[in-house]
C-alpha cells in the first residue's frame, strides 16, 4: 500500500525509523500477519523484521499475537498515538526524577572532582573548539558566564544584543547581584535597552562582530554573520587562553572604551 510522503515524515518526526515506517505501514494494510509476511510487503529484510516488529511493539504500535507463528497486529492510528504519547509522558516524569535524584546526590560531587581532576592535565591552549547553531554557542555561553568570578565582555551586534537579552538576561542579572562587572559594546541606538538593567552599556558607531571574553580566560568568537546565516548554521570558536584575551582582545576592547 502506497502513502504520502507527508504520512512517513510525520511518522519519522514522532520517532520512527524508516523500516519501522515501513513496516507499520504495511501492516496496517495487511491488518494481522507474520514477521515473514511483513516484511515482504515492506521490502524490509525478513532477518531484521523481527527486531523492528518488536521496536514496534515496545513503543506502542503494534501488539503481539501468541501463536506459531507469532502474529503481529497493528494498532489503530489513533490509539497507537495515544499510547505513544502515554509512554513518552512516562519516560520524561522517569527521566526528570533521575535528573533530579543525581543533582542531589553524592554522585554529583563524584562526577565533578573527577571533571576537575581531569581539566587539571590538560593544558589551558589545548581547550578549544567550534560549536555550531546558534542554541548550542548560547548554551556553551551560559555555562561560560555562570563559571565567571570577575567580569565578562561582549562586543556584539545589534542582533546579537537583542539574543544576548533575550537568552542571557537573567544569567547576567544573577551574576551582576554577585559583583560581577558586565560590559556590553553594540552599534545600538537605543539607550535605554534593558540590557542596562544588568550591564554596562557602550555604544559603538559599526558592528564589529559577536566577541565574548570571561574573566580575561575564556574567548568565544563568532565566525559568521548573524544577519547572513539562518541561526542554525552559525559558529563560533571557543578557547580557554589566557594569552588571546590579555594580549589581543583587551587592547581592542581599551580601543574601542575611548
Amino acid at each position: 500500500m502506497v502513502v504520502s510522503n507527508a504520512v512517513l515524515d510525520a511518522l519519522k518526526g514522532i520517532g520512527l525509523n524508516l523500516y519501522e515506517r515501513k513496516i507499520y505501514v504495511a501492516l496496517l494494510a495487511k491488518g494481522i500477519a507474520t514477521a515473514g509476511e511483513v516484511s515482504g510487503i515492506a521490502k524490509v529484510p525478513r532477518s531484521r523484521s523481527y527486531d523492528i516488529l518488536e521496536s514496534l511493539a515496545d513503543k506502542g504500535f503494534v501488539v503481539l499475537q501468541p501463536s506459531k507463528p507469532i502474529r503481529y497486529i497493528a494498532l489503530a492510528p489513533d490509539d497507537a498515538l495515544e499510547r505513544v504519547g502515554g509512554n513518552l509522558e512516562l519516560k520524561h516524569k522517569e527521566t526528570l526524577e533521575r535528573l533530579d535524584g543525581l543533582q542531589n546526590s553524592p554522585l554529583l560531587k563524584e562526577l565533578q572532582t573527577l571533571f576537575k581532576n581531569g581539566f587539571n592535565l590538560v593544558q589551558p591552549f589545548e581547550m578549544t573548539g567550534t560549536i555550531k547553531g546558534r542554541h548550542a554557542i548560547n548554551q556553551h555561553l551560559k555555562s561560560l558566564f555562570k563559571q565567571a568570578k570577575n567580569s565578562i565582555t561582549v562586543i556584539t551586534t545589534e542582533n546579537g544584543l537583542n539574543d544576548l537579552h533575550a537568552v542571557h538576561f537573567n544569567t547576567l542579572k544573577k551574576l551582576s547581584k554577585k559583583g560581577i562587572k558586565v560590559k556590553v559594546f553594540a552599534p545600538t541606538k537605543d539607550r535605554k535597552h534593558k540590557i542596562t538593567e544588568v550591564a554596562d552599556l557602550r555604544l559603538i558607531e559599526k558592528p564589529l562582530g559577536r566577541v565574548f571574553t570571561i574573566d580575561d580566560q575564556h574567548v568565544v568568537l563568532a565566525l559568521t554573520d548573524d544577519k547572513e546565516v539562518h541561526q542554525t548554521q552559525d559558529v563560533a570558536f571557543w578557547a580557554n587562553s589566557p594569552h588571546v584575551v590579555k594580549d589581543f582582545l583587551t587592547p581592542v576592547v581599551n580601543g574601542i572604551a575611548k
